[in-house]
């Protein structure tokens, strides 16, 4: 089973940045695929962005290309999503994922992932 633990979510003004955290346990982290996704009040899961095992690949929703990045390191089992010029729509519960298949970042941003954490919320005020 893995376990992970986003942190980093907030309250921020229209234009500024985040960077959220996700540590993961329970496997080698390596052998994982890594996403972010959110939920915004009222509405439905959506994908964010995903990495490859190595970090080779990347992955993005268009709502968030050219202003988010996701980065990962092994060494620290740990997945970042660097978040700059953010909108009022981009206010939601963000989620961490894993997942040990070997599916394309197209495919889990589609479909999701096996592994979730419990969120945390960044808020972008107007």
């Amino acid at each position: 089973q893995v376990q992970l633990v986003e942190s980093g979510g907030g309250l921020v003004q229209a234009g500024g940045s985040l960077r959220l955290s996700c540590a993961a346990s329970g496997r080698t982290f390596s052998s994982l695929a890594m996403g972010w996704f959110r939920q915004a009040p009222g509405k439905e899961r959506e994908s964010v962005a995903a990495i490859s095992r190595s970090g080779g690949s990347k992955y993005y929703a268009d709502s968030v290309k050219g202003r988010f990045t996701i980065s990962r390191d092994n060494a620290k089992s740990t997945v970042y999503l660097q978040m700059n010029s953010l909108k009022p729509e981009d206010t939601a519960v963000y989620y961490c994922a894993a997942d040990s298949r070997s599916y394309s970042g197209s495919y889990y941003l589609n479909h999701g992932m096996d592994y979730w954490g419990k969120g945390t919320l960044v808020t972008v005020s107007s």
